[in-house]
């Protein structure tokens, strides 16, 4: 048989992720996983994103493979705005509004018979990405709905309605956001204990607002799909996983997607890469040169936004505590763009920090010199961290990152929050503790159990390795 001939009897999966940077990263991981398990792949992406994605890596980077390629279609934001693509309301608003009709454009052309594609067989769509229920029940075709979270934080959202219903959301107005009506017990929510309104991943406080109406959206249709993907492991989130089956027939745990990778032999697709910005490796032989788990890492992530002032404490408490830091600071970090440091911090760091403005973040948590990291709890970082044994220090700025960091912190054990207020002399006793004391000792060693899991649900006979065989089997490649 021939190539050509091999590529038209695959099974097709469309995978098509929310548009932006850890969302992309997340499920091109998983299309990889796919394409090993024998799927033609067609990722997805917006127009402006493909093109940063090739800027990064270079023009040849995305090139794949005959039965792993790449489209795209447009965002309907202003053109080359990249502020705009890191501005989630504008983005959920064009999506409801913009993707549907391209996308499903893609699919009349991939089922077309002149088409060089094998007909598409299922979408992979980020659990965002809504619309894709409508593409996928018009094209008659099985839709997976892919969440790049932590399973509580997907419980959490489906709690929205109860909220509602009970007079809890959306909040009366702004006061209540620091009154303390957050500190409300919600003692209902199946397989979740101790959780704080504070503690979910919506507070807000105009039921029109796009993305609480998006969110809303997601789960009235959610129940329609085929299935439901969870971007963790059995053993991390046991009792909210199973709470979550009883809810959808369909629920698979198949993280972390990294480890999942390394185990791929002859792994074909490794030139494509995840970054929309540019990774700065130099980082790497700075690490070389410090000592085991001496160094304390911090990035924010790819969203996340903060004030001049918050920026200023976190410098000046990791300056104090005197330990060697690597600091991200992306260009659009801070409110206004400021993302100045005085000469007396510059001088005052010379010795023991570097500040740069990406980096291969994997690489640098597996680092060996790496002894903790300052986050923001994204559900990227969160895992990654998770995986390489990295206890946290948990600054959530919205959404989800409250629920990861209050089970980083009081579940998982891995972590201390820092007061979103920021104060350099928490900043500084805070690392110390992480670094030097007792505390921070017990959360390394729970870190590296919950690593050494991680290793075993993502081994050839692990819980997510037999939940992917099985979400392939069950749901992509079943004709029922």
């Amino acid at each position: 048989m021939d190539s050509k001939s091999q590529v038209a009897n695959k099974p097709h999966a469309v995978c098509i992720p929310f548009p932006i940077q850890s969302h992309i990263k997340a499920m091109l991981k998983l299309s990889k996983l796919l394409h090993y398990e024998g799927f033609h792949i067609t990722f997805v992406n917006t127009e402006f994103n493909h093109q940063r994605l090739m800027k990064s890596r270079g023009p040849n980077s995305l090139d794949g493979l005959p039965d792993f390629r790449f489209e795209t279609i447009p965002d309907g934001l202003p053109p080359s705005d990249i502020n705009a693509t890191q501005d989630i309301p504008s983005l959920c608003e064009s999506i409801m509004n913009n993707f549907l009709a391209p996308f499903s454009d893609l699919l009349v052309k991939f089922n077309s018979a002149t088409s060089d594609n094998p007909p598409v067989t299922c979408i992979v769509s980020d659990a965002v990405m809504s619309f894709t229920i409508t593409a996928a029940q018009e094209f008659k075709i099985p839709v997976v709905l892919f969440f790049t979270l932590s399973a509580c934080s997907v419980m959490g959202i489906l709690q929205i309605p109860s909220l509602m219903d009970k007079g809890i959301l959306p909040l009366k107005d702004e006061s209540y956001l620091t009154n303390g009506y957050l500190d409300t017990i919600i003692d209902w929510i199946p397989g979740m204990r101790d959780i704080r309104l504070r503690d979910l991943p919506c507070r807000t406080i105009d039921p029109n607002d796009i993305v609480f109406r998006s969110t809303i959206d997601l789960i009235e249709r959610a129940p329609s799909t085929s299935g439901i993907i969870v971007h963790t492991f059995n053993e991390l989130e046991q009792e909210v996983l199973h709470a979550l089956s009883t809810m959808f027939p369909h629920v698979y745990a198949i993280g972390p997607l990294e480890p999942q990778l390394n185990h791929l032999s002859n792994d074909h697709l490794e030139s494509i890469g995840y970054g929309l910005w540019k990774e700065e490796t130099e980082c790497l032989n700075w690490l070389n040169s410090k000592a085991p788990n001496s160094v304390i890492y911090v990035s924010f992530g790819s969203i996340a936004v903060m004030t001049p002032s918050q920026l200023v404490e976190i410098g000046w408490g990791l300056a104090n505590c005197k330990h060697p830091f690597l600091w991200i600071i992306r260009p659009d970090l801070v409110e206004g763009g400021s993302t100045i440091l005085s000469p007396e911090f510059q001088e005052e760091i010379k010795e023991r920090g570097l500040i740069t403005s990406w980096c291969p973040q994997e690489k640098v948590l597996n680092h060996l010199s790496i002894g903790g990291f300052l986050t923001h709890s994204g559900w990227n970082s969160t895992i990654e961290s998770v995986c390489a044994g990295v206890p946290m220090l948990c600054l959530p700025f919205f959404s989800d990152q409250q629920t990861n960091c209050k089970y980083t912190c009081n579940e998982w054990a891995i972590g201390m929050e820092i007061d979103f207020d920021v104060k350099r002399e928490e900043v500084e006793k805070m690392v110390r503790e992480l670094l030097e004391g007792d505390k921070g000792k017990k959360m390394k060693k729970k870190a590296m159990e919950w690593k050494k899991l991680a290793e075993e649900a993502t081994g050839p006979l692990g819980s997510s390795s037999i939940n992917l065989k099985n979400l392939v089997s069950e749901v992509l490649l079943s004709k029922g």
